[in-house]
């Protein structure tokens, strides 16, 4: 069966919330966005990890812990795996010009989201369709 995050075309799962991004349209899924492609679903993910940026969630540690709360997680392995997949330092500090690291840091919380490798055209797609992390 296809994961959640890819039928909704949200891979990075970004549950219902007042904001509104481009592409987003009504699904059917009551807990989590739905999008008319999957990059406009990687997206979402960069506008949102633009905001964390500004707001001081600027390394994978700080990224996760707020994305993916001990609540909910295992907050711990899903740090260790972004870390180890992206190949991006958990504690190094992140500006909005480093675009390279931020789309291994999505392909990597897209698979551990989705359990299967990202689409990194797609990845890439998404990225250009958003403004807010940009490459140097």
């Amino acid at each position: 069966m296809t994961p959640r995050g890819l039928r909704n075309n949200n891979p990075l799962n970004i549950r219902h919330n007042a904001d509104k991004y481009q592409g987003e349209v009504a699904g059917t899924d009551k807990s989590f966005k739905t999008f008319s492609t999957m990059a406009h679903g990687y997206r979402a993910a960069f506008v949102t990890l633009g905001t964390y940026n500004a707001r001081g969630w600027n390394t994978i540690e700080k990224i996760v812990s707020r994305w993916a709360p001990p609540n909910e997680n295992n907050t711990r392995r899903y740090v260790a795996s972004v870390e180890r997949w992206s190949g991006v330092q958990r504690d190094k500090i992140l500006t909005a010009t480093d675009g390279a690291d931020y789309m291994l840091i999505v392909a990597a919380m897209s698979y551990m989201e989705n359990g299967v490798n990202a689409d990194i055209t797609q990845v890439q797609a998404g990225f250009k369709l958003q403004t807010k992390i940009t490459m140097p």
